[in-house]
């Protein structure tokens, strides 16, 4: 397949918005038939949204789950990068690893467009609430935060629960990401959706739109859709948001995905308008870093 062309520094991202089974293979075809379509469509560079090979089975801690786990480079890995070879394609694709019995992760793998295995990113924030008990089967990430050159930009990968923190993003577009993709996995608790809905969605959309003002970079969030009861936990599981967003480098919404649809999003970028705009608005110039040391501390008394 001819390389895909496009003018200097216009790049099509892809969203994949989906749905998730209770059948892993399943859930992998799918995601891959996806990706192959996004593709086909344009797309240079494409995201999975979060632990896309399942249900968010961090619903509960069970053991069993474990087993969900793979190796990277493994089976899904592999997959991919057959996809970017043919295709062309940059691919950041969503995993649960095995790193070692006992020692598992929440990582992102970075794919370039000739089917090389870039590197991995270990989610470094780790959340343990109701209903998203990761800690259980997640260890911390201990590769901090990067940022690779693809062929068609350079990106860098956080994971759902980094997008509340803005350092992970600094820290990130400080080694030059032009694009911020976060695979993310969130929604509502149904019985709190009524009273509390609108303003989680607002405060998880507007947090991730601020990174893109503070860095002069665009941000992609790919979130999955669906209502989840996972068998064995019950009760009223969650149901998922979907409305996968692209921001770009002022913080305006480029393009965003439905609430509840599973979908491609193909969203044309232009990535001079990152030099552009941290030209006009220096904040990376004006940073204090003389000044900043209280941030390696949990809390300044």
């Amino acid at each position: 397949m001819a390389m895909k062309k496009s003018k200097p520094g216009q790049v099509k991202l892809g969203l994949i918005q989906t749905a998730c089974s209770a059948a892993p293979a399943a859930n992998l075809k799918k995601t891959l038939g996806l990706v192959e379509k996004a593709a086909r469509q344009g797309a240079q560079i494409i995201c999975t949204q979060e632990l896309f090979r399942s249900q968010y089975f961090c619903q509960s801690e069970d053991h069993a789950h474990f087993k969900l786990a793979e190796t990277i480079p493994g089976p899904s890995t592999e997959a991919f990068q057959k996809l970017a070879k043919k295709h062309r394609v940059v691919i950041v694709a969503s995993l649960f690893e095995k790193r070692a019995a006992g020692l598992y992760h929440n990582t992102a793998v970075v794919i370039d467009a000739d089917g090389s295995l870039l590197g991995r990113y270990r989610k470094m924030h780790i959340p343990d609430d109701p209903l998203f008990y990761e800690k259980f089967y997640f260890t911390p990430g201990d590769l901090g935060f990067k940022a690779w050159q693809t062929r068609y930009g350079k990106i860098g990968v956080l994971v759902c629960w980094d997008q509340w923190y803005p350092e992970a993003a600094r820290l990130t577009a400080l080694q030059g990401a032009q694009i911020l993709f976060y695979p993310t996995a969130i929604g509502w608790h149904p019985s709190e959706k009524a009273r509390y809905g609108e303003r989680q969605h607002q405060s998880w959309e507007l947090i991730q739109r601020s990174h893109a003002v503070a860095n002069g970079c665009y941000v992609a969030s790919v979130n999955r859709v669906g209502h989840e009861v996972i068998a064995g936990v019950g009760g009223a599981g969650l149901e998922f948001w979907g409305q996968s967003f692209v921001a770009g480098t002022s913080g305006e919404i480029l393009a965003k995905g439905s609430v509840d649809q599973e979908e491609i999003l193909i969203v044309p970028v232009d990535l001079a308008n990152v030099e552009t705009t941290r030209t006009h608005w220096p904040f990376l110039r004006d940073r204090r870093i003389d000044a900043y040391a209280p941030l390696t501390q949990r809390y300044v008394d």
